[in-house]
This record gives C-alpha cells, sequence and structure tokens, in this order.
C-alpha cells in the first residue's frame, strides 16, 4: 500500500475521532527509502493528555505522536529547548490527512514561527563553557593512545563541535541523519571540511588532520578556553 493510502487508513482505523492528522518526516518531503516509516501528528481536543505509539501498519512501520491543544504546544517548547524541534518540523512538513483549514493553519503557523526564530541565544558564560568542553575533549583525543578509546573521544569531539558552531550561529541542531544535514544547511563549505577531517582519522588512525580542524574551529571563536575557566566560583 502506497504510503499517502496507508496513512488513511490509519487515521480512519485508529483515530476517526481525532481533530489534525498530519503526515511528516521522510515520506512528507519526498525522500523515502525502503526502511521509512509514516511519522504522524495527532491532535485530538478529546484527550488529556499525550502519548506516543510505534506499530506496524498496512506493510508500514508507523510512529504516531498524540496530543491535545495544549500538549502539542509544550512539546513545541521542549524541542526548542533543547535546540532539537522535532516536533515543529513534523507540523511544519506535513501532509494533511486531517483537519480544518483554519485549525492546521494555526498549527502550521505556530511551528513556522518558532522554526524560524531559531533557537534561544547562548550566553557568553555558555559559549565559554562549551568552548572549554571542546578544549578538554580535543586534549584527551592528543593524549590517547589506545585506538579503542581515541574513536569514542572522537565522537564526543564531533557532537561538542556540532552543537557549538549551530548554536553560536543561532541555527537548529539535527541528530543521526540529521546531524550534517543541518551542518550542511548552515555551511556546505564547513560541512564538506567536517567530514574529511573525521573521515580521515576513522579511515587511516591518523589524527593530525582532525585536531588541526577542531582547533582552526575554535579559532574562528576565540581559540582553546582553559586558562581562568571556572564555573559556580
Amino acid at each position: 500500500m502506497k504510503a499517502m493510502e496507508a496513512a488513511q487508513s490509519i487515521i480512519t482505523s485508529h483515530f476517526p475521532d481525532c481533530d489534525v492528522a498530519l503526515l511528516g518526516g521522510s515520506v512528507a518531503r519526498g525522500e523515502a527509502t525502503k526502511t521509512s516509516d509514516l511519522d504522524i501528528v495527532i491532535v485530538d481536543q478529546s484527550l488529556t493528555s499525550c502519548y506516543r505509539e510505534s506499530f506496524y501498519s498496512n506493510g508500514w512501520p508507523v510512529e504516531v505522536f498524540v496530543h491535545n491543544f495544549e500538549t502539542y504546544k509544550t512539546f513545541f517548547k521542549m524541542d526548542c529547548d533543547r535546540g532539537r524541534p522535532s516536533l515543529p518540523q513534523l507540523v511544519s512538513e506535513g501532509i494533511v490527512l486531517k483537519g480544518e483549514n483554519e485549525i492546521v493553519e494555526k498549527l502550521k503557523r505556530e511551528a513556522n514561527d518558532l522554526l524560524n526564530k531559531g533557537p534561544a541565544k547562548w550566553t557568553e558564560e555558555m559559549m565559554k563553557q562549551k568552548r572549554y568542553f571542546i578544549t578538554d575533549t580535543l586534549d584527551d583525543f592528543i593524549g590517547a593512545s589506545k585506538r579503542e578509546e581515541e574513536l569514542f573521544i572522537a565522537n564526543l569531539l564531533a557532537d561538542l563541535l556540532h552543537e557549538y558552531v549551530l548554536r553560536v550561529n543561532g541555527k537548529w541542531l539535527g541528530n543521526s541523519k540529521w546531524f550534517i544535514r543541518v551542518l550542511r544547511k548552515y555551511d556546505e563549505q564547513y560541512a564538506d571540511q567536517f567530514v574529511a577531517a573525521f573521515d580521515h582519522f576513522y579511515t587511516t588512525g591518523e589524527k593530525s588532520k582532525l585536531i588541526t580542524f577542531v582547533e582552526k574551529t575554535l579559532e574562528q571563536y576565540g581559540g582553546r578556553m582553559f586558562e581562568g575557566f571556572s564555573i559556580g566560583k
């Protein structure tokens, strides 16, 4: 069964009384792969709480995110506070399966406003703290002599650097396949350099290219952070 047909069938059989149903994710973006699922957002005013559920239907793995007209706002805020606006993104890109135009437009407008606004700006203190953590992790990477340790220190470096560059520049974060997508959306050239530096280390075990890349990135934001850094003093 095709995606739209399967999604409509799920609404009819599982959520016949819902107020809004939206199909988001890779299917909505036209980027579906053989392992893609159906990401469906449900809004139902009769519910007293929200929930998430996974199941198979019509040959598709399905993820439903079920809310009422209050809980979706709470999750919008939670997602934005952590820098990864998952639910706003699903609502923004969602194909309408059910819902009155006025209600759907309001939901999408709220989601788009949040997405366009970007994450909350970091304080100077937060930027120093994050830069310190990158510096500390980089030193661990430089000093490590066991391959098994180097691998996972590099993983942490990638996460910290990704978070820092995007948040300092007012951009949303991403994880898994969205890790590189959001970085590339911010700066194509920097994303290429990021991938090349980490790929070189993972492939060859040689660390100098990655060390240089991290240090050059830090230099753009004030360099390494160690001397004088403190928390809670």
